[in-house]
């Protein structure tokens, strides 16, 4: 099982963080020892003084393929679920200034915590779905997919190009507006639409 992951896919996640926004999909992976699941707490690690949450939603594939034209995307991820993509900012910056691969901030050990999961037939338009981060009961990012740059078929035709996807493998699909520090006795909560699907402690 691999974790992919877009970046820069919300304008306004962009311009937040001044970067440049992309002409194809920004790609980066995190290990399999990222993921964090069954509501299992973050421990913060000692590495970094500045980790940011990025909520975003996941596809969960379901059979393998590679080269996967756009048109037949929607036959390779059967669920939608939510995740958070946790980076070490400051350890992402000091490597951006040295022109270096910022890994060791995305993929430390717990970097990928992972909710739970809706089928893609509960979803009356993937095109228009809300989905919303708490910390500590207050909403501190809210994102809906008609504001992707790169929608999930163009998401899977990219990254099938590069990576064969196989049965389970993830992908984070990108975050919105709203990013920011967590702090050791956090309580984060994920939701699609109403529905709470992630529920998990900063310790």
């Amino acid at each position: 099982m691999k974790i992919i992951c877009i970046g820069r896919n919300y304008a306004a996640h962009i311009e937040e963080l001044k970067n440049e926004t992309p002409g194809n999909p920004v790609v980066f992976l995190k290990p399999d020892t990222a993921q964090l699941k069954d509501g299992a707490p973050f421990f913060y690690p000692e590495f970094s003084k500045n980790i940011h949450h990025e909520a975003e939603l996941v596809l969960k594939i379901s059979k393998q393929g590679k080269y996967i034209q756009k048109k037949f995307a929607h036959r390779y991820f059967d669920e939608i679920g939510f995740g958070i993509d946790f980076t070490a900012r400051d350890l992402q910056d000091q490597c951006k200034a040295k022109g270096l691969p910022w890994e060791i901030a995305k993929g430390f050990n717990g970097a990928a915590p992972i909710g739970g999961f809706k089928s893609v037939d509960e979803f009356e338009d993937l095109k228009n779905i809300d989905f919303h981060l708490t910390i500590n009961g207050e909403t501190r990012q809210k994102g809906n997919t008609s504001l992707m740059l790169f929608d999930f078929g163009t998401i899977i035709e990219y990254v099938s190009q590069f990576f064969m996807l196989k049965k389970g493998d993830l992908i984070y699909t990108g975050t919105p507006a709203g990013v920011g520090p967590v702090q050791i006795g956090d309580q984060l909560e994920g939701f699609i639409g109403t529905e709470k699907l992630l529920d998990f402690e900063v310790k």
